[in-house]
C-alpha cells in the first residue's frame, strides 16, 4: 500500500467533501498540521465540522480557513486567541461547541477504540453538562460525553517510516496522537520521512496501521503566538 504521496493536495485527493467532520492535531500553533490545513483551504471544501483543541490564531492554522468561511461548525476546548472566531461566533456565522481540553482529547482517543461513550465528572453542574445524561457512581454524578469518530483526521509529526509509524516531538504530541486514530482516513504530515527499520521501535508515538497517507512537509517556518522578550537592563 502506498502511504507517502508528493505533497499535501496529493495526500488529500479523493478524500475531502463538503460538509465532513475532521479531527486537526496540535496545541496552540505547535504541532499543527500546516501544509494539509492549507491544501484544505485551497481545495475549498466548505461546511466542514473540526474537531480541535483551538482554532490557531487570526491568519495561521486553522484560522486560515475561518477566514475563506469554510467552517460551519468548531469542537473545541481554547478559542481565546482568534478574533475572527470571536466574531463569527457572536454573529451567529459559526457553531461552536465547547469541550473541557481532557473531555475532548479523551472523546477522541475512545472514538478511535471503538467506545461509543464514557462517564465524566468534569463539566457537572455547568453549562457543559446541558443536555446531556447524568448518572450517578458511588455517590457522585457523573455526564455521559460521546466518542468522536471523524470522516479524516490531519496531524503532523516529527519523524515517519515509510510504513506511516510516527514520533511526534514534546509539545506537539499533545492531541495529534488521540486525533489520528479517530478519523476514518488519517493524513499525516511529518518533518523527516526515514527508511523502515531506522526508527527504535521502542520510541514510536503512533504505530503507522492508524496512518493511511503520510507527505513530507518540511521545510517549516516556526511560528510563535506570543514573543515574550526580557527587558533591556
Amino acid at each position: 500500500m502506498r502511504k507517502i504521496y508528493p505533497d499535501a493536495a496529493a495526500a488529500l485527493e479523493g478524500v475531502l467533501h463538503d460538509g465532513m467532520m475532521i479531527c486537526a492535531g496540535g496545541f496552540g500553533l505547535c504541532g499543527i498540521p500546516e501544509r494539509l490545513i492549507d491544501a484544505i483551504r485551497d481545495a475549498g471544501t466548505k461546511d466542514l465540522t473540526i474537531a480541535s483543541n483551538n482554532a490557531g490564531i487570526d491568519g495561521e492554522g486553522l484560522g486560515k480557513l475561518l477566514r475563506t468561511r469554510q467552517i460551519k461548525k468548531m469542537i473545541s476546548s481554547y478559542v481565546g486567541e482568534n478574533k475572527e472566531f470571536e466574531r463569527q461566533y457572536l454573529a451567529g456565522e459559526l457553531e461552536v461547541e465547547f469541550c473541557p481540553q481532557g473531555t475532548l482529547a479523551e472523546r477522541c482517543r475512545a472514538g478511535g477504540a471503538g467506545i461509543p461513550g464514557f462517564y465524566t465528572k468534569t463539566g457537572v453542574g455547568t453549562l457543559v453538562a446541558e443536555g446531556k445524561e447524568v448518572k450517578s457512581f458511588d455517590g457522585e454524578d457523573y455526564i455521559l460525553e460521546r466518542g468522536i469518530r471523524a470522516d479524516l483526521a490531519i496531524i503532523k509529526a516529527w519523524k515517519a517510516d515509510e510504513s506511516g509509524n510516527l514520533i511526534f516531538r514534546k509539545t506537539a504530541r499533545n492531541f495529534n496522537q488521540p486525533m489520528a486514530t479517530a478519523g476514518k482516513v488519517c493524513v499525516a504530515e511529518v518533518e523527516e520521512i526515514v527508511p523502515v527499520g531506522a526508527l527504535d521501535p521502542d520510541a514510536i508515538h503512533l504505530a503507522g496501521v492508524y496512518v493511511q497517507r503520510l507527505v513530507l512537509g518540511a521545510p517549516y517556518d516556526k511560528k510563535i503566538e506570543f514573543r515574550t522578550v526580557r527587558e533591556a537592563a
